[in-house]
Protein backbone atom coordinates (compact mmCIF):
# COMPACT_ATOMS: atom_id res chain seq x y z
CA UNK A 1 0.00 0.00 0.00
CA UNK A 2 1.48 3.34 -1.07
CA UNK A 3 1.42 6.09 1.56
CA UNK A 4 -0.18 9.34 0.38
CA UNK A 5 -1.39 12.60 1.82
CA UNK A 6 -4.92 13.98 1.76
CA UNK A 7 -4.59 15.12 -1.86
CA UNK A 8 -3.85 11.54 -3.00
CA UNK A 9 -0.29 12.28 -4.12
CA UNK A 10 2.12 9.49 -3.00
CA UNK A 11 4.98 10.54 -0.74
CA UNK A 12 8.26 9.16 -2.06
CA UNK A 13 10.12 9.82 1.21
CA UNK A 14 7.90 7.34 3.04
CA UNK A 15 8.57 4.47 0.60
CA UNK A 16 11.22 1.88 1.38
CA UNK A 17 13.10 0.59 -1.65
CA UNK A 18 14.56 -2.94 -1.93
CA UNK A 19 18.13 -1.55 -1.87
CA UNK A 20 21.04 -2.19 -4.25
CA UNK A 21 21.46 -5.78 -3.04
CA UNK A 22 18.05 -6.84 -4.34
CA UNK A 23 18.81 -6.06 -7.97
CA UNK A 24 20.48 -8.78 -10.07
CA UNK A 25 21.60 -8.57 -13.67
CA UNK A 26 20.87 -11.52 -15.97
CA UNK A 27 23.69 -13.96 -16.56
CA UNK A 28 25.82 -14.03 -19.71
CA UNK A 29 26.86 -17.68 -19.25
CA UNK A 30 24.78 -20.62 -20.46
CA UNK A 31 21.47 -20.70 -22.32
CA UNK A 32 18.76 -20.22 -19.69
CA UNK A 33 17.98 -16.66 -18.53
CA UNK A 34 20.70 -15.26 -20.75
CA UNK A 35 21.00 -11.49 -21.11
CA UNK A 36 19.15 -10.61 -24.32
CA UNK A 37 21.35 -7.54 -24.85
CA UNK A 38 24.51 -9.70 -25.10
CA UNK A 39 25.63 -12.03 -27.85
CA UNK A 40 24.96 -15.68 -26.95
CA UNK A 41 27.21 -18.47 -28.26
CA UNK A 42 25.73 -21.73 -29.58
CA UNK A 43 24.99 -24.41 -26.99
CA UNK A 44 25.80 -28.13 -27.29
CA UNK A 45 24.84 -30.96 -24.95
CA UNK A 46 25.72 -34.63 -24.52
CA UNK A 47 23.23 -37.26 -25.55
CA UNK A 48 21.18 -38.88 -22.84
CA UNK A 49 21.03 -42.59 -21.99
CA UNK A 50 18.18 -44.36 -23.76
CA UNK A 51 15.68 -46.34 -21.74
CA UNK A 52 15.06 -50.02 -22.22
CA UNK A 53 17.23 -53.09 -22.82
CA UNK A 54 18.12 -52.37 -26.40
CA UNK A 55 21.67 -52.66 -27.64
CA UNK A 56 21.69 -48.99 -28.35
CA UNK A 57 20.82 -48.13 -24.73
CA UNK A 58 23.63 -50.26 -23.32
CA UNK A 59 26.25 -48.47 -25.40
CA UNK A 60 29.89 -49.30 -25.80
CA UNK A 61 32.15 -49.90 -22.79
CA UNK A 62 34.76 -47.58 -24.28
CA UNK A 63 38.53 -48.14 -24.43
CA UNK A 64 38.54 -50.26 -21.26
CA UNK A 65 39.61 -53.56 -22.90
CA UNK A 66 43.06 -54.89 -22.10
CA UNK A 67 44.34 -57.82 -24.14
CA UNK A 68 46.91 -59.89 -22.28
CA UNK A 69 50.17 -60.29 -24.21
CA UNK A 70 50.25 -64.02 -23.34
CA UNK A 71 47.00 -64.67 -25.14
CA UNK A 72 47.18 -65.71 -28.80
CA UNK A 73 44.58 -66.80 -31.33
CA UNK A 74 45.37 -70.38 -30.34
CA UNK A 75 45.09 -69.72 -26.57
CA UNK A 76 47.77 -69.08 -23.96
CA UNK A 77 51.37 -69.42 -24.92
CA UNK A 78 53.42 -72.34 -23.51
CA UNK A 79 55.87 -70.27 -21.44
CA UNK A 80 56.20 -71.72 -17.91
CA UNK A 81 55.19 -69.45 -15.04
CA UNK A 82 56.59 -69.61 -11.53
CA UNK A 83 55.37 -67.93 -8.35
CA UNK A 84 56.59 -67.65 -4.76
CA UNK A 85 54.52 -69.58 -2.24
CA UNK A 86 53.12 -67.90 0.80
CA UNK A 87 54.25 -68.38 4.39
CA UNK A 88 53.30 -71.65 6.05
CA UNK A 89 50.54 -71.22 8.62
CA UNK A 90 51.75 -74.08 10.86
CA UNK A 91 55.37 -73.34 11.78
CA UNK A 92 55.65 -76.57 13.82
CA UNK A 93 55.53 -78.73 10.70
CA UNK A 94 59.25 -78.42 9.97
CA UNK A 95 61.48 -78.63 13.08
CA UNK A 96 64.78 -79.10 11.29
CA UNK A 97 67.58 -77.51 13.35
CA UNK A 98 69.67 -74.81 11.73
CA UNK A 99 73.42 -75.22 11.04
CA UNK A 100 74.31 -73.15 14.11
CA UNK A 101 72.54 -75.62 16.42
CA UNK A 102 75.18 -78.32 15.92
CA UNK A 103 78.28 -78.44 18.24
CA UNK A 104 80.72 -80.97 16.75
CA UNK A 105 83.53 -79.79 19.05
CA UNK A 106 81.71 -81.30 22.03
CA UNK A 107 81.58 -84.79 20.49
CA UNK A 108 84.36 -87.12 21.63
CA UNK A 109 86.45 -88.53 18.75
CA UNK A 110 85.22 -91.85 17.63
CA UNK A 111 87.44 -94.84 18.57
CA UNK A 112 89.30 -93.11 21.42
CA UNK A 113 89.04 -94.06 25.09
CA UNK A 114 87.51 -91.55 27.50
CA UNK A 115 86.45 -91.50 31.10
CA UNK A 116 82.97 -92.66 32.02
CA UNK A 117 80.34 -89.94 32.25
CA UNK A 118 77.50 -90.06 34.71
CA UNK A 119 74.43 -87.88 34.97
CA UNK A 120 72.00 -87.26 37.82
CA UNK A 121 68.51 -88.35 37.01
CA UNK A 122 65.40 -86.63 38.22
CA UNK A 123 63.57 -87.52 41.41
CA UNK A 124 61.09 -90.34 40.96
CA UNK A 125 57.56 -90.27 42.24
CA UNK A 126 58.43 -92.76 45.02
CA UNK A 127 60.70 -90.19 46.69
CA UNK A 128 57.68 -88.23 47.86
CA UNK A 129 56.92 -91.02 50.38
CA UNK A 130 60.48 -91.21 51.71
CA UNK A 131 60.69 -89.76 55.28
CA UNK A 132 64.48 -89.89 55.60
CA UNK A 133 65.77 -86.43 56.63
CA UNK A 134 68.23 -84.58 54.45
CA UNK A 135 71.90 -84.16 55.43
CA UNK A 136 71.30 -80.56 56.49
CA UNK A 137 68.79 -81.70 59.11
CA UNK A 138 71.48 -83.18 61.36
CA UNK A 139 73.35 -80.93 63.86
CA UNK A 140 76.16 -81.72 66.35
CA UNK A 141 76.01 -80.47 69.94
CA UNK A 142 77.93 -77.26 70.63
CA UNK A 143 81.20 -77.28 72.61
CA UNK A 144 80.70 -73.76 74.03
CA UNK A 145 78.59 -73.25 77.10
CA UNK A 146 76.88 -76.12 78.94
CA UNK A 147 78.83 -79.27 79.83
CA UNK A 148 78.39 -82.25 77.53
CA UNK A 149 78.40 -85.82 78.94
CA UNK A 150 81.09 -87.17 76.60
CA UNK A 151 82.97 -83.97 75.72
CA UNK A 152 85.38 -81.84 77.72
CA UNK A 153 84.26 -78.21 78.04
CA UNK A 154 85.96 -75.15 79.47
CA UNK A 155 84.46 -73.11 82.32
CA UNK A 156 81.99 -70.45 81.21
CA UNK A 157 81.22 -67.18 82.93
CA UNK A 158 78.38 -64.70 82.59
CA UNK A 159 78.01 -61.05 83.65
CA UNK A 160 75.03 -60.31 85.84
CA UNK A 161 73.15 -57.05 85.90
CA UNK A 162 73.65 -54.27 88.40
CA UNK A 163 71.75 -54.79 91.65
CA UNK A 164 69.91 -51.82 93.19
CA UNK A 165 70.24 -53.21 96.72
CA UNK A 166 73.65 -52.81 98.34
CA UNK A 167 75.20 -50.82 95.46
CA UNK A 168 76.97 -47.49 95.83
CA UNK A 169 74.04 -45.66 94.27
CA UNK A 170 71.46 -47.06 96.68
CA UNK A 171 69.54 -44.21 98.42
CA UNK A 172 68.88 -45.46 101.94
CA UNK A 173 67.39 -42.15 103.20
CA UNK A 174 65.10 -41.71 100.19
CA UNK A 175 66.10 -38.04 99.96
CA UNK A 176 64.17 -36.08 97.32
CA UNK A 177 66.13 -34.41 94.52
CA UNK A 178 66.50 -30.67 93.92
CA UNK A 179 63.68 -30.72 91.42
CA UNK A 180 61.18 -31.77 94.09
CA UNK A 181 61.40 -28.41 95.94
CA UNK A 182 59.31 -25.38 94.93
CA UNK A 183 60.98 -21.93 94.88
CA UNK A 184 59.57 -19.46 97.41
CA UNK A 185 57.74 -16.43 96.05
CA UNK A 186 59.88 -13.28 96.70
CA UNK A 187 56.81 -11.19 97.62
CA UNK A 188 56.29 -13.46 100.66
CA UNK A 189 59.58 -12.69 102.41
CA UNK A 190 60.28 -9.26 100.82
CA UNK A 191 58.41 -6.01 100.29
CA UNK A 192 55.76 -6.56 97.70
CA UNK A 193 56.00 -4.42 94.57
CA UNK A 194 52.98 -2.67 93.09
CA UNK A 195 51.03 -4.63 90.47
CA UNK A 196 49.38 -3.05 87.44
CA UNK A 197 47.06 -4.52 84.87
CA UNK A 198 46.19 -3.40 81.32
CA UNK A 199 42.57 -2.44 80.77
CA UNK A 200 40.65 -3.20 77.59
CA UNK A 201 40.21 -0.65 74.80
CA UNK A 202 37.44 1.86 75.43
CA UNK A 203 35.65 4.10 72.90
CA UNK A 204 34.50 7.66 73.42
CA UNK A 205 30.73 8.14 73.19
CA UNK A 206 29.68 9.91 70.02
CA UNK A 207 28.26 9.51 66.51
CA UNK A 208 28.78 6.01 65.07
CA UNK A 209 27.85 6.81 61.46
CA UNK A 210 30.42 6.31 58.71
CA UNK A 211 32.22 9.47 57.63
CA UNK A 212 33.89 9.84 54.19
CA UNK A 213 37.66 9.90 54.21
CA UNK A 214 39.96 12.43 52.52
CA UNK A 215 40.11 10.36 49.34
CA UNK A 216 36.33 10.42 48.90
CA UNK A 217 36.25 14.16 48.12
CA UNK A 218 36.92 15.33 44.53
CA UNK A 219 37.18 19.14 44.49
CA UNK A 220 38.33 19.17 40.85
CA UNK A 221 34.78 18.26 39.76
CA UNK A 222 33.26 21.31 41.44
CA UNK A 223 32.66 23.96 38.74
CA UNK A 224 29.91 25.98 40.38
CA UNK A 225 32.26 28.85 41.08
CA UNK A 226 34.24 28.63 37.80
CA UNK A 227 33.66 29.79 34.24
CA UNK A 228 32.32 27.01 32.00
CA UNK A 229 32.08 26.85 28.19
CA UNK A 230 28.70 25.96 26.68
CA UNK A 231 27.82 22.29 26.43
CA UNK A 232 25.79 20.56 23.76
CA UNK A 233 24.35 17.04 23.57
CA UNK A 234 23.03 14.94 20.70
CA UNK A 235 19.33 14.40 20.56
CA UNK A 236 17.64 11.06 20.33
CA UNK A 237 16.42 9.55 17.01
CA UNK A 238 12.74 10.17 16.33
CA UNK A 239 10.49 8.50 13.81
CA UNK A 240 9.69 10.59 10.71
CA UNK A 241 6.04 9.60 11.02
CA UNK A 242 5.61 11.17 14.48
CA UNK A 243 3.38 14.20 14.35
CA UNK A 244 5.03 17.29 15.86
CA UNK A 245 3.33 18.94 18.82
CA UNK A 246 1.84 22.31 17.88
CA UNK A 247 0.79 24.44 20.81
CA UNK A 248 -1.32 27.52 20.01
CA UNK A 249 -1.70 30.31 22.48
CA UNK A 250 -5.25 31.29 23.43
CA UNK A 251 -6.61 34.30 21.54
CA UNK A 252 -7.71 37.19 23.67
CA UNK A 253 -10.50 39.35 22.31
CA UNK A 254 -10.66 42.79 23.77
Amino acid sequence: MVASDRTGIPIAAKERGPGPGRYKLPTTVGFHNHDFTKHMKPEYSFGRRLAGDSMVSKGSPGPSYFIDSRMTRHGKDGTPIYSILGRQKDLQTFMTPSPGSYCPEKVHPQGERHAPVYSMSTRTKFRHKDQIPAPSSYSLPTLIGARQPNKRTFPSYSMTGRSKTGSFSEDLAKTPGPGQYNATEPNIVKQKSPIFSMLGRSYMPGDNTNKPGPGAHRPELVVINKHQPPKFSLGIRHSEFVCPIIVSSPRCDG
